[in-house]
């Protein structure tokens, strides 16, 4: 493991002797971190408590937005507060060695593939549920979609472990490729959500399908879609920083600059474990009347009320 923790490259991370320069920057993403950790938890929590509590969402739907609320929350109890107790060694002048770097991207690799990939699922079942239609439940069952979930968070955890015995440049080239292929996937996903859209408007059955009742079906598909492609557009937003970071410091060469954006796009990374649910409350009506009466209904709210 030694021999495999060290061939990560050690040469982005800060060194001491930056100490004085980075100074401010250690400090500032401290106390943004420790922040956004409250918030991911909390937030997420009640994210989770929301979704569980509201039965007009599909079944399979929930498990997906129950699997990246958890996600986001593991972010925020174990891989903001391990970025933050490095700066604070840093900013002790206390360089940790490879294995807790080694360990620190094991944490956010695991978070961090559950989020993407589910995502992406979350992504794909909005598409199966507009282009599928009637034959949707028939084919996208509970099952198949635990199934799915059970397979990405397998497949997060065994990814980052394989860093233990494979070269650092492998399983990045591996990362890259998968998370390209993912969002060409997604990207095309979204597009064709776009045109069914536009097409749909422009039809007559569409007219013809508010006397019938099925325009609100189609209508909640469409909300559902939308506020997933949010989730999907503030997750690509919040990650593109550090993936823009990344390349520069191999192409370019570490400096003072590139340093300070290097460490403020790990905080960028990690605010998307915040932002989802404050998604999900503004483009998800059921969701949102849900986390209101759960405010409503705490001790806090209720006192303040009462007044």
């Amino acid at each position: 493991m030694e021999k495999m923790s060290c061939e990560l490259p050690l040469h982005n991370y800060p060194k001491i002797s930056e100490l004085e320069e980075l100074r401010s920057t250690y400090i500032a993403n401290c106390v943004f971190n420790s922040f956004l950790s409250y918030t991911a938890i909390m937030l997420n929590i009640v994210t989770i408590h929301a979704i569980r509590k509201t039965s007009s969402l599909p079944k399979t739907l929930k498990t997906l937005l129950l699997s990246l609320a958890i996600s986001d929350v593991g972010v925020g109890l174990l891989s903001q507060p391990f970025y933050t107790s490095l700066l604070v060694k840093w900013l002790q002048q206390n360089n940790p060695d490879c294995k807790a770097y080694m360990m620190f991207t094991v944490i956010i690799t695991v978070f961090s593939t559950a989020s993407f990939f589910g995502v992406v699922a979350v992504s794909v079942d909005r598409f199966l549920a507009i282009h599928l239609h009637l034959r949707y439940q028939e084919l996208v069952t509970y099952k198949r979609v635990v199934a799915v979930v059970i397979t990405i968070w397998a497949l997060s955890v065994i990814f980052p472990l394989m860093l233990l015995w494979m070269p650092f440049n492998v399983h990045l080239v591996i990362t890259f490729i998968i998370g390209l292929l993912s969002l060409l996937l997604t990207t095309v996903i979204y597009f064709r959500l776009y045109l069914t859209v536009r097409r749909l408007r422009n039809q007559i059955q569409v007219q013809q399908a508010v006397q019938t009742g099925e325009m609100g079906s189609f209508v909640s598909l469409m909300k559902s879609a939308v506020g997933t492609f949010y989730v999907f557009l503030v997750f690509f937003v919040c990650y593109l920083p550090y993936i823009t970071s990344l390349v520069a410091l191999e192409i370019n060469g570490r400096s003072f600059s590139l340093e300070i954006f290097w460490l403020y796009s790990w905080t960028v990374v990690y605010l998307n474990s915040s932002l989802n649910p404050v998604i999900y409350c503004w483009k998800m009506r059921h969701i949102r009347h849900a986390i209101i009466d759960i405010l409503r209904n705490m001790p806090l709210f209720r006192n303040r009320a009462t007044h």
